[in-house]
């Protein structure tokens, strides 16, 4: 009798070690900022791709990150519950490739919304605005827009939509594709390309960089819309809803649009207040 009691206690015991050991294993595995898809705050690391070497935008100097899309990118992770976003460099051609794979929660990287697009991720927002422009040197007066591209050399990036644009509308253009667009404004500058073309955003932030002050300038004569959207994994309607909560309350309370001015309003950039600050599409 004595033996059975104790080799029931024994397994009892046991069962208790196992069941602990399996949670203890469970919570340990579970990924923090949630990898898989809803992010529920719980203070542990949120990734988030962003550009490293836009202006304005996503730039960064050291270990800082500055720029609207770091604005908009902290002010969401906080609404979502964590203290700061982990930054990981997202180049034009990696943004599908960084959600999909689980690298980063979300692109916050001048991401247009296109339909393309939309095969391959999902999109919260839009939070901004912007056109396609063309940016060329201040003493060329020669290029005042796309039409007068005949015969140049313009520079853009692989895999954005601008230079896809430029393939489909203006094919006597001479392209030339390089990884970022701090590639192409060093090119322009020193003469071997004609132009540079991306978001007008963009171009006004490189014009109004020190070392380029009164050497480029934006033509100004806009011809797209780009929708600026947050990349997510397909399908995340959760989350999607989520971070459309947050850039709502984001422009209500006044910080999308100081964001805006702190970032872009030193490029003298012309916000185009007839489209801006957009209302978030329906999440799918």
């Amino acid at each position: 009798m004595t033996t059975r009691r104790t080799r029931t206690m024994g397994a009892l015991a046991l069962t208790t070690v196992l069941v602990a050991g399996l949670a203890a294993c469970s919570d340990s595995a579970a990924p923090s900022g949630g990898s898989g898809g809803t992010a529920g705050g719980g203070g542990g690391e949120f990734k988030v791709g962003i550009k490293f070497d836009q202006p304005g935008i996503g730039l960064k100097q050291g270990s800082s990150y500055a720029g609207l899309d770091v604005d908009v990118a902290t002010y969401v992770a906080k609404k979502l519950g964590y203290d700061a976003p982990t930054f990981v460099q997202a180049p034009s051609a990696q943004r599908e490739s960084l959600i999909s794979t689980g690298q980063v929660q979300m692109v916050v990287a001048s991401y247009s919304i296109t339909d393309a697009r939309k095969q391959k991720v999902s999109f919260a927002g839009p939070y901004f605005i912007a056109g396609q422009d063309l940016l060329v040197r201040s003493d060329d007066s020669a290029i005042t827009g796309p039409d007068a591209l005949g015969g140049k050399t313009l520079c853009s990036v692989t895999g954005s939509t601008s230079a896809q644009k430029i393939k489909d509308q203006y094919p006597d253009v001479q392209l030339q594709n390089f990884g970022t667009y701090s590639e192409c404004v060093t090119a322009l500058a020193a003469g071997s390309i004609d132009a540079v073309t991306t978001d007008n955003t963009i171009l006004a932030g490189f014009a109004a960089q020190d070392q380029y002050k009164g050497k480029l300038k934006v033509v100004g004569k806009t011809f797209s819309t780009e929708r600026y959207g947050i990349g997510l994994k397909k399908g995340d309607t959760a989350l999607c809803t989520k971070i459309n909560e947050a850039l709502t309350t984001m422009v209500s309370d006044g910080t999308w649009k100081k964001a805006v001015d702190d970032n872009l309003g030193p490029a003298n950039f012309q916000i185009d207040s007839a489209v801006n600050p957009p209302k978030p599409d329906a999440c799918s």
